[in-house]
């Protein structure tokens, strides 16, 4: 039987699940007993300190947490005399889960770890390159909404069937997707997400609260060490049960109601609140439409949340004890269904067999080119190729002219967007090369642009001169080819 396991690698808490010989998805817990691992780590020498024991240092040593929300960029952390990057952390977050999940089942043959559905491609790359980096052989990645919606669907003893929706609210990152269900066969319609908001962004908000109400008591500013943030995250428990919560600060005793929480997080809530406008729209169904919402994240017990949820899609959200660890478990299930399947027993090929997955993009990607506004006028602008929420795989070819005779050369690029946008300005250029056209030809030269993009979410681009043959092409591609060796074996994680 072969080992397949799927990682929800998140911003605060990350948890492992495999596929076990009943063909059920089931949490792998750490070598502590918990299903869910702090996304943590603290260093103390060259031994790097990972998960709970790190998250204890949070607001007191130099912690690394939340890193998720940074992966793709160029930001660094400096811990105890290291200099460490978003990518670097995450590969030390998934080498503590498999080191506790591989003393458990064995050797791990393939693996999935999932993305938010708003990531960026260069976040999508810095993943696989952490994953790569942990030792982890991982063929596939897997959007969140699109991993919970298996999840739901295969516990289900009834088929789901209609349109449902996946409120993701987890740590750090927020994400809702519309999905088109029928049994297992799960059609993501679209799907969207604001990358900074969730859990911690409620701690520091209730940590904001207990600072000022100390100063406003006692005349006196309070450090950040007397109210950390793993004190707020745990108070935050308190208050999605409790009306209120004392919190001792330097023999100071300060209390905080759950209104004044709610208050202070309700900006927040409503955030999400329009992105399900905004979504629902974008599907071209009505709320009335959605039979069911489930619910993913732990930001989701909160209940200010659930009941802001239930206002707008008016209907109870359909949650479970496990809202931490559902993605974890839908990702399993989807590494089975993608991987080899001789290696599956008989009893787990059955429990997949019907499993079917029809992804979407989640941005729109095109090339800038010569065109005329609406005065006339030429001037640069994004034609789309790849408009959001096409189905995977797809593939697009369009044609460009050179302007004027004699051009020499071409430049070819590559653009990403959040939307449609015509303007330049407002798009991020993920590649860009110039194509020699040879500078003797007439004015009107055709250049042929094909856009493919996998099921497995990579990017390939063919700028093609017609009249030469002459090419340029690029891929990118989430598999990322730096085989530079990682600083992270050097460490020992404990």
């Amino acid at each position: 039987m072969g080992a397949f396991i799927g990682i929800d690698l998140g911003t605060t808490y990350s948890a492992v699940s495999f596929l076990d010989e009943t063909g059920r998805p089931k949490i792998l817990a750490n070598k502590d007993g918990q299903n869910i691992t702090p996304s943590c780590i603290d260093f103390s020498d060259d031994t790097i300190i990972v998960g709970e024991d790190a998250r204890k240092g949070l607001g007191i040593n130099a912690v690394a947490a939340r890193f998720k929300r940074d992966m793709g960029t160029s930001t660094t952390y400096e811990l105890n005399g290291h200099k460490v990057t978003p990518t670097e952390c995450s590969a030390l977050v998934l080498k503590k889960l498999v080191q506790d999940t591989t003393v458990q089942i064995g050797d791990i043959d393939s693996a999935v770890v999932t993305i938010p559905a708003n990531y960026a491609n260069e976040a999508r790359e810095a993943t696989l390159k952490a994953a790569k980096d942990a030792g982890l052989k991982v063929d596939f990645i897997v959007n969140e909404p699109t991993a919970a919606a298996l999840f739901y669907a295969h516990k289900n003893n009834e088929e789901l069937h209609g349109h449902y929706a996946v409120y993701d609210l987890g740590g750090g990152t927020f994400d809702l997707s519309i999905l088109k269900v029928n049994g297992q066969d799960v059609d993501v319609v679209t799907s969207d997400g604001i990358h900074k908001l969730g859990g911690s962004d409620f701690d520091e908000a209730l940590q904001k609260i207990v600072r000022d109400k100390y100063e406003a008591e006692t005349g006196e500013k309070s450090d950040e060490e007397d109210y950390t943030r793993t004190d707020a995250e745990e108070d935050k428990k308190s208050l999605s049960k409790r009306d209120s919560i004392k919190v001792r600060i330097n023999r100071k005793n300060i209390t905080v109601t759950k209104d004044e929480f709610v208050e202070a997080i309700s900006s927040m809530i409503a955030q999400t609140e329009m992105l399900c406008d905004s979504v629902v729209a974008e599907a071209g169904i009505e709320y009335s439409d959605i039979k069911e919402v489930l619910l993913v994240g732990g930001s989701t017990r909160v209940p200010a949340v659930f009941e802001r949820v239930k206002k707008t899609f008016g209907k109870d959200p359909v949650t479970s004890e496990n809202v931490d660890e559902i993605v974890a478990l839908g990702a399993s299930l989807y590494c089975a269904f993608k991987g080899n399947r001789e290696k599956l027993s008989n009893t787990q090929k059955k429990s997949i067999e019907k499993i079917k997955v029809a992804e979407s993009t989640a941005k729109c990607f095109g090339t800038i080119a010569l065109g005329v506004n609406a005065k006339g006028e030429k001037e640069r602008q994004v034609m789309i190729l790849i408009h959001k929420n096409e189905k995977i795989p797809c593939s697009v070819t369009e044609s460009v002219y050179s302007s004027h005779d004699n051009q020499k050369e071409v430049r070819c690029s590559i653009t990403e967007s959040t939307a449609a946008e015509t303007d330049p300005k407002f798009v991020n250029i993920m590649w860009e090369e110039m194509l020699d056209l040879g500078g003797d030809k007439p004015q009107g030269q055709e250049i042929k642009v094909t856009y493919s993009y996998d099921e497995n979410q990579t990017m390939n681009a063919v700028f093609l001169d017609v009249e030469s043959g002459k090419e340029l092409k690029t891929s990118l591609s989430m598999k990322n080819n730096d085989d530079s060796d990682s600083d992270i074996e050097k460490f020992i994680v404990e």
